[in-house]
């Protein structure tokens, strides 16, 4: 991957990596900020919210890479069947992320969706062990074993298994995975996904308007426009994330990461007074020490090949 691009000798403040953490960085705001756009939808049921995005998210990319003149990557991406079936699971599981997120945030469980994304790197090593046979060094092994240790505390604490953080993780783990191997464009690949389930999604819309269940016209205006815009929420900050991952190194990309969730529990126990007992801090920091020996492995390297 490239390094930044911006010459020899220069800082990581510069040319195309200066633009690449901008767009990351972005991108992870935006998604850390995400609860502040959904809170006011928490009276909208999870799947109209996720119906929604959907569609409206079909609208903006199509218009989006019509504008560019790439419609025909789409097109390429259908006729390759490979990368079709490939692109179809990966339909499922962002579609699967999203809805369990809207429903965490509506909920009131921002605090355990944050936890989801801050594990969610250390299942990709995870992965990349299980299925890719890749080798973890001594740096990984231990922050993969407190990052579980803090898994089954949280578990043993609450009784049940955080299953939002779980599945948060677990499903944007695979779909980053998958979506690796498949030889096509970010944002191409997006509108081929978003086609998948756009017509469930439509037809649902439909019916919640012809039975007059739909909050989209019929709620306060600030609700409807908040609806429409969610496609533009949902695209925007993948479209920079992967700006971002195609101009600098993908442990900067790693530790840029941790905007999002931190933000995101920083709403949950400020803005929003989720609970946060002893039990959970003991887990959470168990998280976080995993969390720091993954980032320190991955920008040892880095600091040594520049």
């Amino acid at each position: 991957m490239n390094a930044g691009g911006s010459g020899e000798g220069a800082g990581p403040w510069h040319g195309d990596a200066r633009r690449g953490i901008v767009a990351s960085s972005a991108a992870f705001v935006i998604w850390g900020l995400f609860p502040l756009y959904l809170k006011p939808l928490i009276h909208v049921p999870a799947t109209e919210i996720l119906a929604h995005r959907i569609g409206w998210c079909v609208l903006f990319v199509f218009s989006w890479l019509a504008w560019k003149g790439r419609l025909g990557e789409v097109r390429a991406a259908i006729a390759d069947r490979p990368v079709l079936l490939r692109l179809l699971l990966t339909a499922a599981l962002i579609t699967l992320n999203w809805l369990v997120y809207v429903w965490a945030v509506s909920n009131g469980r921002v605090v355990e969706a944050s936890l989801g994304y801050f594990i969610g790197p250390l299942f990709n090593v995870a992965l990349g062990l299980m299925v890719l046979r890749e080798r973890l060094n001594p740096r990984q092994w231990t922050a993969v074993g407190f990052a579980a240790a803090g898994v089954v505390w949280l578990t043993v604490a609450a009784g049940s298994l955080p299953w939002v953080s779980l599945s948060l993780a677990a499903s944007f783990a695979v779909y980053g995975l998958v979506r690796k191997m498949i030889p096509v464009g970010a944002v191409p690949g997006l509108a081929v996904e978003i086609l998948f389930v756009a017509p469930f999604a439509i037809v649902w819309l439909l019916w919640l308007e012809g039975s007059g269940a739909g909050a989209f016209g019929h709620d306060t205006l600030p609700v409807t426009l908040l609806l429409a815009g969610s496609g533009l929420i949902t695209a925007l900050p993948l479209a920079l994330f992967a700006t971002g991952a195609r101009l600098i190194p993908y442990s900067v990309i790693g530790v840029i990461q941790y905007i999002g969730p931190t933000l995101q529990l920083l709403l949950g126990l400020t803005l929003y007074g989720e609970p946060f007992p002893p039990a959970r801090v003991a887990g959470f920091v168990l998280i976080w020490v995993g969390i720091a020996v993954f980032a320190v492995d991955g920008i040892l390297p880095s600091r040594r090949v520049r």
